[in-house]
């Protein structure tokens, strides 16, 4: 508990970071309560008040078929961040189990499986994703699938960095004396030592999720409509640029803040959880 305290005093020092925590914070809650808030149903056409500018009673406008665009914005935030946290965590799956037994065997096992690494990172990810899509079928449960399966070698690299280094410490070679075989010294003595950077790449991965995911529904690759993202409500500005500015500027500031509250919190994260900034304040 003495050490969470001193990680959420040192994450407190940087206000952007917490800022952006707090902002990511609002955005959870109100994905969560999206049917509660939710002025109006997200997929209700109304053709009477089409392409409507901001008004008392749509505050963000309507689309061009009518639709309210902050119903569709809140309930697009579900989605969104949906995405975010189911790709990483498959990443953060993969990645984990990689560069752990990449770190703690070594060898000839290390070097296969950091060859396999480097030729994931020898494809452009979001070209490999739009291959993969134009083959499936678009859907929410594909693009979380394949932006995990295709982001998950940073964390890889960063868990097998710390297995090599921890590996070699007082207390995996005492526990390696009484008997722990290499599952319980992987996931028991190693791993929790090891997740400090994984957190922080985690942070970092669910904003290159979002922008992920509004990137292939703005190109007609992802949430497919009427189901609502902030990508293709971005679609609909584009297609109406001239004539409704509010498509546009709405779902491209809600990208840009939350992508951006995302990168704060990981930047507080990372120097927080820095043991070399620990050691530089002592002295």
């Amino acid at each position: 508990m003495r050490l969470l305290s001193v990680i959420g005093k040192r994450f407190s020092r940087n206000r952007l970071s917490v800022i952006g925590a707090i902002t990511v914070t609002c955005l959870i809650i109100l994905s969560l309560l999206a049917p509660f808030v939710s002025p109006y149903d997200p997929t209700a056409i109304d053709v009477h008040n089409v392409l409507s500018p901001p008004s008392k009673a749509h505050p963000l406008g309507t689309d061009e078929l009518g639709r309210d665009v902050l119903s569709r914005m809140i309930w697009g935030s579900r989605v969104s961040l949906k995405v975010g946290f189911v790709a990483v965590g498959i990443a953060l799956l993969i990645g984990i189990i990689i560069g752990a037994i990449a770190g703690f065997y070594g060898g000839k096992v290390d070097a296969v499986l950091m060859r396999f690494v480097d030729i994931m990172l020898a494809f452009p990810t979001f070209f490999l994703i739009l291959a993969v899509i134009a083959i499936l079928e678009p859907s929410i449960f594909t693009i979380m699938v394949v932006i995990g399966v295709t982001s998950w070698m940073d964390v890889a690299r960063l868990v097998r960095a710390e297995f090599l280094t921890l590996k070699e410490r007082d207390f995996v070679i005492a526990a390696r004396s009484l008997g722990a075989g290499d599952l319980r010294l992987i996931f028991w003595h190693i791993l929790p030592n090891a997740l400090s950077p994984v957190f922080v790449a985690a942070t970092f991965g669910v904003a290159g999720a979002i922008l992920i995911e509004s990137g292939l529904s703005f190109l007609g690759l992802g949430v497919q409509p009427p189901n609502p993202s902030w990508g293709n409500i971005l679609t609909a500005g584009k297609d109406n640029i001239e004539v409704a500015w509010w498509l546009s500027l709405y779902p491209g500031l809600a990208i840009l803040i939350t992508v951006l509250s995302y990168n704060l919190v990981g930047e507080g994260l990372r120097d927080a959880l820095d043991p070399r900034l620990w050691e530089a304040e002592r002295h």
